[in-house]
């Protein structure tokens, strides 16, 4: 995979900040399903799926409840918006697919309404905890 380059952000169709939390959420996933060292492109593919539970992971992590608002901030309303994010940088070589990888993979996977405001829950366990 490549790194992004100034003059591909200039064709962007989402905000900069989307495309580096896809990375990041990438990159992230990718350690997370992959422990060993030293891996081929091959090896290191994730579905579209893993990359979306790495999204919403890094979302809630990162964001908590403003995730939803943020995305939306961003012009993503659902799990297809990612894969239209991420079918982008795979046509302009910045992310790399293998022969089975369609939009499809990332339709309705979840609801972003369900997943970062109904599931929400804030932990206050460490707050009381001597």
């Amino acid at each position: 995979m490549k790194s992004m380059t100034t003059s591909s952000l200039k064709q962007q169709h989402y905000p900069r900040n989307a495309y580096r939390f896809v990375f990041d959420a990438l990159h992230q996933t990718q350690r997370r399903i992959h422990t060993r060292q030293s891996h081929s492109d091959e090896e290191l593919h994730i579905s579209g799926g893993e990359l979306l539970e790495g999204i919403r992971l890094l979302a809630l992590k990162q964001f908590g409840l403003m995730a939803q608002t943020v995305f939306q901030q961003w012009g993503i309303y659902s799990t297809e918006d990612f894969g239209r994010l991420v079918f982008e940088l795979i046509e302009r070589g910045e992310m790399k697919k293998n022969e089975t990888d369609t939009l499809t993979d990332f339709c309705g996977i979840y609801s972003f309404d369900e997943e970062f405001n109904r599931k929400y829950s804030i932990t206050t366990t460490a707050a009381f905890e001597d």
